[in-house]
């Protein structure tokens, strides 16, 4: 059932955390092949949409500043890109609120992308798991599919191979963005990976792939906590070389009081560090701000 013609709908767009993050290799056609633990946090941007006859998009919030309404924006992307898929769509107006900060390895951008498809599935009776909607998601970015459900996976390919949902143990957690853009592109190059290029597994034969499908198992956030320790993200070099700020976040975030983890999410530069409880996440992001307040510093709960 399609939804009130006249009704504003409204969804969260969730930010996203790779827990984990290994390249496997490089394609021959250039894409790199990849294989991530994604969790999905309790904060993130806010999209509604009122139904009328032209599609238009405007933005506000804390972290709109420099980021344009027009036609590139992805949340239009989504939308032109489901009309041309499926013909004449039910749209209208979207206004974003935009609390995440932009190219900063969270999903920002896609995560808005997917709470777009969302909004228009609901406005025309298009079920969640249309392939039409998979469809589009796939060829919108990378990280747009696992960001349409915005449930913990595992995360394979270049973004299009989604494992099942996964009911993580919650995991306390503390976001930190230095407020330095990076460009994923940039960090690839870095990378120096060239294409048919394979990355040979990590020690003892134990790769990042493996560790991360075991922490996926973990049946407590402190087992989910050891496990995580044995996986990483292949990323983080290559993104402290296009951005050297990334390894000060860091560093910070395992000096703070009771962090069992710090770790860069996807290309950088948002930064987590995880918590045993949201008493010591809350504590740790109040003496970060103490510290740092140009830095965007968010406690939040990731699952």
């Amino acid at each position: 059932m399609a939804a009130d013609p006249g009704a504003a709908l409204a969804t969260r767009a969730r930010a996203k955390v790779n827990l984990t993050l290994d390249v496997l290799g490089r394609r021959a056609d250039g894409y790199h092949e990849l294989h991530s633990l994604v969790a999905f946090a309790a904060t993130g941007d806010l999209l509604t949409l009122v139904p009328e006859q032209h599609l238009s998009l405007t933005i506000d919030g804390p972290e709109a500043a420099g980021l344009a309404p027009g036609r590139d924006n992805l949340v239009l992307r989504a939308a032109l890109a489901l009309a041309a898929e499926t013909g004449p769509l039910r749209w209208g107006a979207f206004h974003l609120v935009k609390r995440l900060p932009v190219a900063s390895g969270i999903g920002g951008g896609s995560a808005d992308a997917a709470a777009a498809l969302r909004l228009l599935a609901r406005a025309n009776a298009i079920a969640s798991d249309d392939p039409a909607l998979l469809r589009v998601a796939a060829a919108i970015g990378a990280d747009v599919s696992v960001c349409l459900a915005s449930r913990a996976r595992l995360m394979a390919g270049i973004g299009e191979r989604l494992g099942p949902p996964l009911r993580l143990p919650p995991l306390f957690a503390l976001l930190v963005n230095p407020h330095v853009p990076v460009e994923t592109a940039a960090v690839f190059r870095a990378l120096g990976l060239q294409p048919g290029q394979a990355v040979e597994a990590g020690p003892a034969g134990l790769g990042h792939a493996a560790a991360a499908s075991a922490a996926a198992e973990a049946p407590t956030a402190a087992e989910l906590l050891r496990r995580l320790a044995d996986s990483g993200n292949a990323l983080e070099a290559p993104a402290m070389r296009v951005a050297p700020v990334i390894a000060s976040v860091l560093s910070q975030l395992r000096a703070l009081p009771e962090c069992r983890l710090a770790r860069m999410s996807g290309s950088g530069a948002t930064c987590f560090a995880l918590f045993d409880d949201c008493r010591a996440s809350a504590a740790a992001g109040r003496a970060l701000k103490s510290l740092r307040p140009d830095w965007w510093i968010k406690p939040t709960l990731l699952r």
